[in-house]
């Protein structure tokens, strides 16, 4: 599994921020799958290397996490796979472009490790997380943070959604888990199980 961080922007319901986003490509020496195609084709062309590159599978469809979808799937003749629930944001950033469809209780092979694809909507209606059992791992990508949800106060999102996309298919998981996020640090199934109820009154 490689890791890189790529920065540039994230915008929705006319507001811009600043973002450092996590790129993780996960496989082996000769195939492997990219989580995410933010904002900077060259730096994940570089991580990937000679690999064969099975998919490039989106987390969920904000513009700072599929930005650089549709050529890095040209320069590394791979499908992107996205969740159909979220398409509408999608069609935001890339209008008319294709994507193939990514279900829940999909599982992606790749390079002797096994992505079970778990459709967590909250942040998104179509945001699902991976996980490797195998790497005892989960790429959570906005759905979970070290220190709770990702945001929902933006178009698409909602907040009870995510809190029980958590709870039922997150918190589930064996508690050492490690949970590999969109933004910032990682942190583990067991850190963050305690807190739901903190999540809840905070109501975010």
């Amino acid at each position: 599994m490689d890791h890189l961080t790529t920065t540039g922007t994230f915008s929705l319901d006319g507001q811009t921020f600043d973002v450092e986003n996590n790129v993780w490509v996960v496989g082996d020496d000769d195939e492997c799958v990219v989580l995410d195609a933010p904002h900077d084709v060259e730096a994940i062309v570089a991580a990937v290397g000679e690999r064969d590159v099975l998919a490039i599978v989106c987390t969920h469809a904000h513009d700072d996490h599929v930005r650089r979808a549709p050529e890095l799937a040209e320069r590394l003749d791979a499908p992107v796979l996205l969740h159909p629930a979220d398409r509408p944001v999608w069609e935001l950033t890339h209008p008319g472009v294709p994507t193939v469809d990514l279900h829940d209780g999909e599982v992606l092979d790749v390079g002797g490790t096994t992505l079970h694809v778990l459709h967590t909507p909250g942040h998104t209606p179509g945001a699902v997380c991976l996980h490797a059992p195998e790497l005892e791992t989960v790429f959570t990508g906005d759905t979970l943070f070290q220190g709770g949800p990702g945001a929902t106060g933006r178009s698409f999102s909602d907040f009870p959604t995510i809190v029980a996309s958590i709870r039922d298919r997150l918190l589930t998981l064996p508690p050492g888990t490690r949970v590999l996020t969109g933004h910032g640090g990682s942190t583990t199934i067991g850190d963050e199980a305690p807190h739901l109820q903190e999540w809840l009154d905070r109501g975010h």
